[in-house]
């Protein structure tokens, strides 16, 4: 109850009740103070007579020349609870993981009930919420050795503590749980070595261990002895390295500028190329009005649209190209045009779509690329395609994707910013290879020298440009443009290969996808997380870790997240694992099928069946 005195009383007046609760003194001699709240509880449960009707009176003292007052009342109501109570031994380890580290979260009674109150960072068993199955502690400024009290937690099994400042061994009891299947110590100040016993759980992929390179280090002083012996012979064939690596540097670009055809200077300039070159991938010419008609038959077959035009499926001279179309009415697509073609006149990789030319009169604009069969990355996983990208073709894809975009960001010089990387502009050809396509929106850096740094990175200030769901929201808060903010938009891209869910939904809750995505890593459920259509054909470390990767380069700040580079080595680190793991399980099948042959050989004659 609450209680604040709104009238200024005189001398000879006052305010004074009691208070009852069915008929039985519940609090006396109350009166309140003007204009100061004050408030009173019970301390334990009221009984109700006859657990029907529950009687609140106030009744004014002798003294009172006022009747009593009251401002506002709640009333509580206790429940037995169906589920059960978080498992003793459970909730006494979350207690004392809070005690160890001086977490200052609202964790507060029962950790797992009711569901929709759940200690947040702890995923309980959705079957039985008795067990805490989920523990998230990453970036909560943890210190010290690992909570000796998570061993308790017996029935975990997706363990997160990176991005803290924990020190000391890999404790042992960490391989003692069972049914841990995920662990994650990255960025820590943790040594080693990794217990063998977590090693051999990986190696038998029960386990998805994350932790710093340096860390599984057996012996440090042995270490120190190899480095006497080996910096000599190191430090002499790392000179001669260089000196090979600048010989065949210097080779490698007069080769490139030889090959090279020059850019025209503005887009008036005459074709570049003859008619009768054998390959038209070669050179990028300049096509007339009339040619395109003839290329496109007229415009006869529209295969894509945009903001800037129609994309019309072209053949010239036997090859199939795609003939994108600027409309008249499209100012920004007018400008998107002139930067496309400037981008694309200077960057030449497998995983960038080829221009083949352009076309450049008057009100007739237009750019002539590759075409790409399988059309694009959206449309094969959220669209209505019957077939379905397997796990490894979806790696492969975004192997390829990073690949185009690694390039842009360091072989390119000066450097390129894509800032439109998403799933309809990554697009398929007849083998699947994925290519990146839409350069008009990219920013070229006109001189690296130019670049500024803020808070560590370097990049530039800059309008904001983008797609809803895929930009940066870094980018957006501070207009401040570097390679990272393609590296956001990829991180999404990941996540939409692995979900095949749409980026943006219309649900309140949890409606970009990064959010679904760690709300079922928060509740431990990252069996759900993949696409339900790929039925379990893959090996689970591998999607864990992409799974990981992906929300590294989502990371709302651009400092927490990886570069291009690194990304590639993580990703081809998880296409070598998923092809060793389908080879393996091959190999069990044929053994399989092998025995089935040889008994379906020694079986009674009268059931082998006759040819036909």
């Amino acid at each position: 109850m609450y209680f604040a005195e709104l009238e200024q009383l005189n001398e000879n007046e006052t305010r004074e009740f009691d208070i009852y609760v069915n008929d039985k003194s519940w609090y006396d001699n109350m009166s309140p103070e003007y204009l100061s709240g004050d408030s009173i509880h019970s301390t334990e449960a009221v009984e109700v007579e006859g657990g029907v009707k529950l009687s609140i009176s106030l009744r004014k003292t002798k003294n009172s020349t006022l009747p009593p007052l009251i401002n506002a009342m709640e009333i509580y109501i206790q429940k037995e609870l169906s589920q059960k109570e978080t498992n003793q031994m459970d909730e006494k380890s979350m207690w004392n993981v809070k005690e160890v580290y001086g977490l200052k979260r609202n964790w507060q009674g029962d950790p797992c009930n009711p569901g929709n109150f759940t200690w947040d960072g702890v995923g309980c068993d959705s079957n039985n919420s008795s067990n805490i199955v989920s523990l998230n502690l990453s970036s909560c400024e943890l210190k010290g050795e690992i909570a000796s009290s998570i061993a308790n937690l017996t029935m975990l099994n997706n363990l997160d503590l990176s991005n803290n400042s924990l020190n000391g061994a890999v404790p042992e009891f960490l391989a003692q749980l069972s049914s841990l299947k995920f662990l994650n110590l990255k960025g820590n100040n943790l040594t080693g070595p990794i217990p063998d016993a977590l090693l051999q759980r990986l190696k038998n992929n029960q386990l998805y261990l994350s932790f710093d390179t340096n860390m599984n280090s057996p012996c440090s002083s042995c270490e120190k002895k190899k480095k006497k012996i080996v910096v000599p012979l190191v430090a002499s064939l790392g000179v001669s390295l260089v000196i090979v690596f600048i010989i065949v540097s210097v080779i490698w670009i007069f080769k490139r500028r030889s090959r090279r055809p020059a850019a025209p200077k503005d887009l008036k300039e005459s074709n570049i190329g003859g008619e009768n070159d054998d390959n038209i991938f070669s050179k990028k010419q300049q096509f007339t009005y009339s040619e395109i008609l003839r290329i496109t038959n007229n415009f006869d077959r529209i295969i894509g649209e945009g903001g800037f035009g129609k994309v019309y499926y072209g053949n010239l001279r036997g090859i199939e190209v795609a003939v994108k179309m600027l409309s008249l009415s499209s100012f920004q697509g007018h400008q998107q045009f002139h930067a496309e073609l400037k981008s694309l006149m200077r960057v030449h990789h497998r995983n960038l779509t080829t221009l083949v030319g352009y076309c450049n009169e008057k009100d007739h604009i237009g750019l002539i690329y590759e075409y790409m069969a399988m059309g694009n990355l959206k449309s094969l996983l959220l669209g209505r395609s019957p077939s379905i990208l397997s796990w490894e073709d979806r790696l492969r894809i975004a192997i390829d994707t990073e690949q185009g975009l690694e390039y842009l960001h360091n072989g390119c010089k000066p450097a390129i910013i894509h800032r439109d990387v998403k799933s309809t502009n990554i697009l398929l050809n007849e083998k699947f290879q994925a290519k990146l396509a839409d350069f008009g929106v990219s920013k070229i850096f006109s001189n690296e020298d130019d670049k500024q740094s803020v808070s560590g990175s370097l990049g530039v200030s800059t309008n904001v440009v983008g797609t809803p769901g895929y930009l940066d929201p870094e980018y957006y808060s501070t207009n401040w443009l570097n390679e990272k903010s393609d590296v956001f938009s990829f991180g999404v891209v990941l996540l939409e290969l692995i979900t095949a869910r749409p980026v943006l939904t219309r649900a309140r809750e949890n409606a970009h996808v990064i959010q679904w995505v760690g709300s079922k890593l928060v509740n431990g459920d990252i069996e759900n997380i993949i696409d339900p259509r790929l039925e379990g054909c893959f090996c689970v470390n591998t999607v864990w870790k992409t799974i990981e990767i992906a929300m590294a380069c989502v990371s709302k700040t651009s400092s927490n997240r990886p570069t291009m580079n690194h990304v590639a080595t993580e990703l081809k680190e998880c296409l070598a694992a998923e092809l060793t793991w389908k080879n393996n399980n091959s190999m069990v099948e044929s053994k399989d099928l092998l025995v089935e042959m040889m008994n379906y050989s020694t079986a009674p004659e009268q059931h082998i069946p006759l040819a036909r």
